[in-house]
């Protein structure tokens, strides 16, 4: 049985091939070193729970999406709608790798191999939750795939 490896690696590889992601990693999301070392923009996977149908494997999948907020020390603005930070262009940059995954698994190459999302996707922003000053989105859906990894003969 692959369907856990099939799953993350096709997932993993659509986000690192959009051009935007520079770390794509998996787990505890308390595990991941958020701090200043890692290459961001990040894109981080959490597995949920499966549940097998008759020839249907269902996965929740959790991803969160982040880049880091830069300041304008220089304070240049007084605007106070788009700030002197680059916020807007993080948010509408990490929807965008969010928007490229869930099209791929509707219509697109991961379509193709068999991966389906399930229903619609709703995507949760994020914003100074972490230790440095990180925002994105969150998305959680549910991924169906062939459950045909055996043999009934045995």
């Amino acid at each position: 049985m692959k369907q856990v490896y099939d799953l993350l690696d096709n997932l993993k590889d659509r986000v690192r091939n959009n051009g935007v992601t520079n770390t794509v990693s998996y787990g505890d999301i308390l595990e991941v070193d958020l701090n200043k070392t890692t290459i961001f923009p990040l894109a981080h996977f959490i597995l949920g729970n499966v549940v097998f149908s008759e020839n249907i494997i269902t996965a929740s999948i959790d991803i969160l999406c982040a880049d880091i907020v830069d300041e304008n020390k220089l304070k240049e603005s007084s605007d106070v709608f788009y700030t002197n930070s680059n916020i807007q262009d993080v948010m509408n940059t990490q929807l965008q790798v969010m928007n490229d995954l869930q099209s791929h698994l509707r219509r697109g190459s991961l379509y193709d191999k068999n991966l389906r999302i399930v229903g619609d996707v709703t995507a949760n922003p994020i914003q100074d939750r972490f230790e440095n000053e990180l925002a994105g989105w969150t998305i959680t859906f549910d991924v169906q795939m062939p459950n045909n990894d055996f043999s009934i003969c045995d």
